[in-house]
């Protein structure tokens, strides 16, 4: 892994003249995660995910965009950008990363509130560059089997294996789908991505009490292997 945060511009401007330099930037959001797990944990795990898969595949790790779109916690805590102040910026980043040389972009993403202005991100890159640069957005919650939540049972197990800041003695449980219909479940998903506290009561959706370690360790390192295969993948055209 190249974390572009400690090069020195000799070296990083060879490196690049060197070899085709993929770079990974990570998206995550500041907003609120019930009352046993920070703010940041969205970003906290987002930043995890990609700094392994950079060093497994040796990526330019850029630094995570802390802020995301989470207009939808509201009254509970949120720092929110707009989707159109996002895309902006990813825009941004993206331009000046082939301006510098840097072809292939993997944004990954670590907040559903930003699935929106990420979505289309290749297409318009693809566009203004004249098809010069490859940017390819993927969520890491897409590349596990369990089914993620919010400050439940997955992101707290993520949580406890990756920091120190969680709170389980204040762990409570909140929605649960548990003998929902399909139909139910997609019903309260939608009231969630316009009020989340209206959806859960207490901005937790699923149940923290039962995580681990362990469980957040084998959750990792699922989600590192497949998002990594994948982004291989892009890179090759071929299936690993």
């Amino acid at each position: 892994m190249v974390d572009i945060k400690t090069q020195f511009d000799p070296n990083i401007r060879r490196s690049i003249l060197k070899k085709k330099q993929v770079a990974v930037i990570p998206v995550g959001s500041i907003e609120q995660h019930g009352p046993h797990l920070p703010i940041s944990t969205d970003s906290d795990i987002v930043t995890e995910v990609a700094k392994q898969i950079s060093e497994k595949y040796n990526y330019l790790l850029l630094p995570t965009l802390d802020y995301g779109v989470s207009y939808e916690h509201a009254p509970f805590f949120n720092l929110s950008i707009r989707e159109s102040t996002l895309r902006t910026v990813l825009t941004d980043l993206c331009s000046s990363l082939l301006s510098n040389g840097i072809k292939t972009v993997f944004v990954i993403n670590g907040h559903h509130g930003n699935l929106k202005p990420v979505k289309d991100l290749d297409a318009r890159l693809k566009k203004i560059s004249k098809n010069r640069l490859k940017v390819f957005p993927l969520s890491y919650w897409h590349f596990m089997q369990r089914d993620f939540d919010h400050a439940g049972f997955v992101e707290t197990s993520l949580m406890l294996a990756i920091s120190k800041n969680v709170k389980m003695n204040l762990a409570r449980k909140g929605l649960s789908t548990e003998g929902m219909t399909r139909q139910e479940i997609a019903k309260m998903g939608k009231l969630a991505n316009q009020s989340f506290p209206k959806a859960t009561k207490n901005g937790i959706w699923g149940d923290p009490r039962k995580a681990t370690k362990k469980d957040g360790q084998v959750a990792l390192a699922e989600i590192v292997e497949n998002l990594g295969k994948k982004c291989q993948t892009c890179l090759t055209g071929h299936s690993s």
